[in-house]
């Protein structure tokens, strides 16, 4: 008789057990660690990227509002998590229990209004709080916490956000909107002297006051963006339809044809 070399998965011994499906995903992924060709060769680098990757498509499903999808989302960030751990574990650099030791360690001692006798008045004292027990941890400076590798809408906000809570912020948002005029007329002078060294410096104070503008108004930038992102593209894409449905070619067709059928696409939706 032909033995079966088949690795097989563990079971937890109670499926409805938190504790049981935990260490049994646990189990699964040192498995995948000691079996499979792929996953034994992935480093902590190697694999770096895929866990912004996973996190982005989290973000879709939460934005599609697709609980189905986001669930298994969160399961693939969560693999990445596990498997960070594990091979960080065989580099003899920490473990899993480490990870979780270091995470409840600081949600205690970040929420003293809660797990001690703090008093607060509100959600402004949390998040002061919040930032002068980071520097007392032996952060250098209240933006040290803010990844140089997001995405640059996202990190001009978070930047702001952190020097507002320290009281580095305008009074009002009229402050915001002169900035914003005095930002662009600056990038204009720039353009029209010819200085595209500095005009690219001065688009980028130009993007950073807008970015600001919109964290006043409690919006976030890099959804915005993405918004007129898929709102271009869609409207772009209506005009390719329309052009594929009368037989031409786009680069065939006037600017004034295209525009027309960018005019009709925004129509078909009155909320554009």
């Amino acid at each position: 008789m032909e033995q079966d070399n088949k690795i097989k998965a563990p079971a937890p011994i109670n499926p409805e057990s938190l504790a049981d499906q935990f260490m049994n995903f646990v189990e699964i992924v040192k498995i995948l660690r000691r079996h499979c060709p792929w996953d034994r060769r992935q480093t902590n680098e190697s694999i770096s990227q895929l866990l912004i990757e996973e996190t982005y498509e989290a973000i879709e499903a939460i934005n599609e509002g697709d609980d189905e999808e986001f669930a298994k989302e969160l399961g693939d960030i969560f693999l990445h998590i596990v498997m960070h751990s594990v091979i960080a574990e065989e580099r003899g650099a920490f473990n899993l229990i480490d990870v979780l030791k270091k995470i409840q360690t600081k949600l205690i001692h970040r929420h003293p209004h809660v797990f001690s006798d703090v008093e607060i008045s509100g959600e402004k004292d949390v998040m002061r709080n919040w930032e002068n027990l980071k520097i007392e941890e032996g952060q250098s400076s209240i933006l040290q916490g803010v990844p140089k590798t997001l995405p640059a809408l996202m990190r001009a906000q978070r930047l702001q956000f952190k020097a507002a809570k320290v009281g580095f912020d305008w009074d009002n948002k009229n402050g915001v909107w002169d900035k914003i005029e005095e930002e662009l007329k600056e990038l204009r002078r720039e353009i029209e002297s010819n200085n595209f060294k500095r005009a690219k410096e001065e688009l980028g104070d130009v993007i950073f006051a807008i970015v600001n503008a919109a964290r006043f108004e409690d919006v976030v930038a890099e959804e915005a963006l993405q918004m007129a992102n898929n709102k271009f593209t869609a409207r772009f894409q209506y005009i390719e339809k329309k052009a594929k449905e009368q037989g031409k070619r786009l680069s065939d067709m006037s600017l004034e044809e295209m525009d027309n059928l960018w005019e009709e696409a925004k129509s078909l939706n009155s909320k554009d």
